[in-house]
């Protein structure tokens, strides 16, 4: 037998239908806002973390000082089988340079520089012409990144000239040039073979080894176990880009909080609706409470409308929300390309947004239906009836 809640909540959503299409319409745009958002958001991190890795290793094992290459630890990093690939390399900063020649002027540019083995093309995520060109570099040749090639004004297979650390300088040909994507790694990397600047530096040593991992986020785990019985420090890429990796959490957490505030104000429409019907159905409550109803049944019918009202707008929401993001991701948002390091803008729905969203969503619509329900469950019926 339907409950009393059940039968005149019906009968109240029925008599206001105008209203309370425009309640869940207001919940549901708020809701679709806030799933489109968040999932623009996930696509855009995930996208900036992916062309950071491209040019960056998962994983960087580093000795305290420059020495020489480990055997155990390369056989041990062979047998280990959270290790995809490694290899060995050597860090420099250097001023590039391409000599002025005729109708253009010298280009400069500072750059950190990577000497490494044929082994950094498994380790590294480019492009296929790229990762060959990275594979096949040959000594006494370099491998810039798009934006420090366009800095120095380097555009074909030239010679550069690198001045190093150690006010060394060598002559080195242009071999081809990378892009990731991120512009702070395409404006400031280069690429040379191990042999090349160890040559320059005048040594045999390297400064680490630099690993791909099976699974990326396991990096400080990883590193923390390599580096237990040995003279390394570990490097994940979470140390290296944390600080950008909180900028992009603090950025969704204020785009989903300045969004949110768009069901708090819808849920304020729950909340007029709710304050109206009491206002016109007083006598009618009156009535009720003498024939034997209970304030708890009066609470009853009035959070029963405000569930009602708060899951229509949460599903209808979701449903919207769920075909933007299908939308966008059949028909991606496309960015203007000198602006952004990617052209369009991708999507990734997470079950845990979608969940949260409706968990809150759900909150602060009943909330908002408290407020009236507890008025309606107050009123004393001898002072109405009489």
């Amino acid at each position: 037998m339907p409950s009393l809640a059940r039968v005149l909540s019906r009968a109240h959503l029925r008599h206001r239908r105008a209203q309370n299409a425009i309640t869940v319409l207001g919940i549901a745009v708020g809701v679709m806002v806030l799933i489109a958002a968040l999932s623009l958001t996930n696509g855009f991190t995930r996208s900036l973390i992916d062309a950071t890795l491209r040019a960056s290793p998962h994983l960087t094992l580093t000795g305290f000082v420059p020495q020489p290459r480990d055997p155990k630890l390369e056989a041990a990093l062979k047998a280990d089988p959270d290790v995809l690939a490694f290899t060995p390399f050597l860090a420099d900063k250097g001023l590039v340079t391409r000599p002025a020649s005729q109708g253009r002027g010298a280009g400069v540019d500072f750059a950190t520089l990577f000497a490494v083995q044929p082994s950094a093309a498994q380790v590294l995520q480019l492009a296929d012409a790229e990762t060959r060109t990275l594979d096949t570099l040959k000594d006494g040749q370099i491998m810039l990144g798009s934006s420090l090639a366009q800095s120095v004004g380097a555009y074909g297979h030239e010679p550069l000239r690198l001045l190093n650390s150690q006010q060394r300088r060598v002559t080195l040909d242009l071999a081809g040039v990378f892009h990731t994507g991120n512009y702070l790694i395409d404006s400031a990397y280069a690429f040379t073979t191990l042999h090349t600047l160890q040559t320059l530096q005048g040594t045999q040593n390297i400064t680490g080894y630099q690993l791909r991992l099976r699974d990326p986020n396991s990096a400080p785990a990883v590193g923390a176990r390599l580096t237990r019985s040995r003279t390394y420090s570990s490097i994940p890429w979470q140390n290296l880009y944390g600080t950008l990796i909180d900028q992009l959490a603090l950025q969704k957490k204020v785009i989903g909080f300045v969004v949110f505030l768009i069901v708090v104000v819808a849920a304020f429409g729950i909340a007029n609706v709710l304050t109206l019907t009491v206002f016109e159905k007083t006598q009618e409550i009156a009535i009720l409470r003498a024939i034997g109803a209970s304030s708890r049944d009066i609470l009853g019918i009035f959070l029963t409308e405000g569930l009602v009202l708060g899951l229509a707008g949460l599903l209808l929401g979701d449903l919207l929300g769920l075909g933007i993001a299908a939308y966008f991701t059949w028909r991606p948002f496309q960015l203007p390309g000198d602006l952004y390091f990617i052209s369009a803008l991708p999507v990734e729905v997470r079950f845990t947004d979608i969940l949260w969203v409706n968990v809150v969503g759900l909150s602060t619509t009943l909330i908002a239906a408290l407020l009236p329900a507890r008025r309606a469950a107050a009123i004393e019926p001898a002072r109405i009836i009489r």
